[in-house]
């Protein structure tokens, strides 16, 4: 008999370690380290071994060795005392029997105007011991510790408890592979990747990237793209949110951050920071402004992005489905780089106002609709680039402007000559008054200091 449950245990512990291996497989495939597999093996086998040989409340630790495929079980317990634990009853219920009153405590309820955040648990004798019999095991223990029991160990289970041991372990696994897509994507926020077109829903494109699935949202779609099941595309990673049904995955084609990442792709001078994209502007699905800098002397900033025969830029416009790149060359000059920006369009003069960031362009007549672009578009997105308030005036109403400001200026300074005429009459007029009045003073002043002569 004795050699009959050795040979159980033995093929027990062959089909544990089997079974640890089946699982490191499912880990590796998952992405899931072997650490997560171990504390998977250990929770499940927790759980089964509570649901055939546990009681109710207890708190039963698995350790699982891989090597060996064997379990050690150990009942968990907290050293507490009176001032952690309610120890409170007010008897049994009606009915029972005296010897049932052990198994069955009613508890008092806390009173009427208890505060909620002054409670404490209840003593569980099947999760909690008191200190002084924590004591009589372990010397050097003290409230709020783990004693730790280890318990007799069993090999075989139930179909229930292996039921349950199978839920853990597919809960475990399924939560293990949610963190590990999210720890992933999480590092590649701000990244373009490759994914395919899994469904359409409504407005919304859902893309499987990876082992997960993130989504496009209306907004962050271009009015080139056109979606259809299977698709391969390059998406931009806006943001990775952590959701209970795996990572939120919210991508976008539409970001002005995923041209600056086809062009890192396509473009080694670019990844290797001898040429810098110092600014972007973009309208999704009809035109980008690029401004790039070379970092070195000798290298062509704007023929690095082109490439020979327009190879590159032509590769990032192709999976941008046709939007339409100006590629100029960044100037710290703002007049230059506004200038440049400005293009294809011809530019007469620029007039700065450094402190309010506005500039005026005068531009030649024909050229004004090529300045403003369709719909202001080209305006729009070199305003954007230069980060200047732009304003286009062709040379006609420049002239004409000039013309008025001239003649406002010379109504102007005749009014002030007249204001100035005025001014100096008035104050002739003014000291004619003052002498005039200078001047009868003096008079009777002059009669009042001569005497009248006396009749003869």
């Amino acid at each position: 008999m004795v050699k009959a449950k050795q040979e159980q245990e033995e093929s027990v512990g062959i089909e544990l370690k089997e079974f640890s291996i089946a699982l490191g497989q499912i880990a590796e495939e998952k992405g899931i380290s072997q650490e997560r597999v171990i504390e998977t093996v250990e929770a499940a086998l927790s759980a089964a071994y509570k649901k055939d040989y546990g009681k109710r409340g207890q708190h039963i630790r698995a350790q699982f060795d891989p090597e060996m495929g064997s379990a050690q079980f150990f009942l968990v317990k907290e050293v507490v005392d009176e001032t952690t634990r309610d120890f409170s009853e007010v008897g049994i219920q009606e009915g029972e029997q005296e010897e049932e009153a052990p198994k069955k405590r009613v508890y008092r309820r806390e009173e009427e105007g208890d505060a909620r955040e002054n409670r404490i648990p209840r003593f569980n004798p099947e999760r909690d011991i008191l200190l002084e019999d924590a004591l009589k095991v372990k010397n050097n223990i003290s409230i709020g510790d783990v004693l730790e029991e280890e318990l007799e160990s069993h090999t075989t289970f139930g179909r229930v408890a292996a039921q349950t041991a199978k839920q853990v372990i597919i809960q475990k696994i399924r939560e293990a592979e949610r963190e590990s897509m999210f720890a992933d994507f999480k590092k590649r926020e701000g990244e373009v990747v490759s994914g395919t077109v899994e469904r359409v829903e409504g407005r919304a494109v859902y893309v499987t990237v990876g082992r997960s699935t993130g989504v496009i949202f209306a907004n962050e779609q271009s009015p080139n793209d056109r979606y259809r099941v299977g698709q391969r595309m390059k998406v931009y990673v806006v943001r990775v949110d952590s959701d209970p049904r795996g990572p939120g995955i919210i991508l976008s084609r539409a970001d002005k951050e995923l041209v600056r990442n086809l062009f890192s792709l396509e473009v080694p001078e670019i990844f290797a920071k001898t040429v810098e994209i110092k600014a972007i502007a973009r309208e999704a699905g009809v035109r980008t402004k690029m401004a790039v800098f070379a970092r070195e002397e000798g290298i062509d900033p704007i023929g690095s992005c082109v490439g020979q025969k327009g190879t590159r830029v032509q590769a990032v416009i192709d999976e941008l489905g046709g939007e339409k790149i100006d590629i100029i060359e960044w100037n710290e000059n703002p007049e230059k780089f506004i200038r440049s920006a400005m293009s294809p369009a011809k530019i007469i003069r620029i007039d700065l106002e450094r402190e309010k960031n506005y500039a005026k362009i005068i531009v030649p007549e024909d050229q004004l609709s090529l300045a403003i672009g369709r719909q202001g578009q080209n305006v729009r997105l070199a305003s954007r680039l230069t980060e200047w308030q732009l304003d286009i005036v062709s040379e006609k109403e420049d002239k004409e402007d000039t013309t008025e400001e001239d003649a406002l200026s010379e109504n102007a300074s005749v009014e002030e000559e007249k204001k100035e005429e005025h001014s100096l009459q008035e104050e002739k007029r003014e000291e004619k008054e003052e002498i005039g009045e200078e001047v009868k003073v003096e008079k009777k002043a002059k009669k009042v200091s001569s005497p009248k002569k006396k009749k003869a």
